[in-house]
């Protein structure tokens, strides 16, 4: 994660809204935690509403989407894999204890960087994510 010079200081309105973007997959962890899909559908929602907003607004709406896309990708696999160890004659293995930890990292880490980002943002200061912010950058255009 690091800070970018955004050629662009956006209003408070702005900031607010970029903020909401990242607190809304905070939000949508409490909601519905054991289903992977829920911060998807709420970041996506989100996304939608806002994808004809400023700039600025649209660039983190997205940046906060494909990050929650690829947390759901992990926590799908980890969430199924669980479900075939309990209903079927599966094993427990090194391998899915690993991927679990594993699973805790990356959701610990999207976490308190969604936090840092969200209060960050709503300061108006430009935040991108490793790897996220470079993919957002190729998508979100300026229109």
């Amino acid at each position: 994660m690091h800070v970018r010079d955004f050629d662009y200081k956006p209003s408070d309105h702005e900031a607010e809204k970029a903020s909401n973007s990242y607190l809304m997959s905070l939000i949508a962890v409490i909601a519905g935690l054991p289903l992977p899909i829920i911060n998807l559908l709420a970041t996506l929602i989100f996304y939608l509403g806002n994808r004809k907003g400023t700039y600025f607004v649209r660039w983190h709406c997205t940046q906060a989407l494909i990050s929650q896309f690829s947390l759901f990708v992990i926590n799908t696999i980890g969430f199924w894999w669980t479900l075939s160890l309990i209903f079927k004659d599966t094993e427990l293995s090194n391998s899915y204890i690993g991927y679990v930890i594993m699973i805790v990292l990356a959701n610990l880490t999207e976490f308190i960087a969604t936090i840092y980002s969200a209060i960050q943002i709503r300061k108006g200061i430009h935040i991108e994510w490793w790897f996220y912010g470079t993919l957002t950058s190729q998508i979100c255009k300026k229109s």
